[in-house]
């Protein structure tokens, strides 16, 4: 799964880091840090990416579904 987060968006709030410590981690008091291609499955980082307050956190796995989405 790949992972972005906007940074310009984040506002360190740190849930990601909370909720998948294997792919989000704080280096100093708000600078995010993240691995675009975090190891393991994906259900911590797709639950990160939705408690983001700000939304500043994309998946492949989100792309993908709205691409399905709009086929329909």
């Amino acid at each position: 799964m790949r992972v972005v987060v906007d940074l310009a968006v984040c506002e360190g709030y740190a849930q990601c880091a909370f909720l998948a410590p294997e792919a989000f981690r704080l280096s100093g008091p708000e600078g995010l840090m993240y691995d675009p291609n975090p190891p393991g499955p994906a259900e911590p980082i797709l639950r990160a990416a939705a408690a983001c307050p700000v939304r500043a956190i994309s998946t492949d796995a989100a792309i993908s579904e709205t691409s399905v989405s709009d086929a329909r």
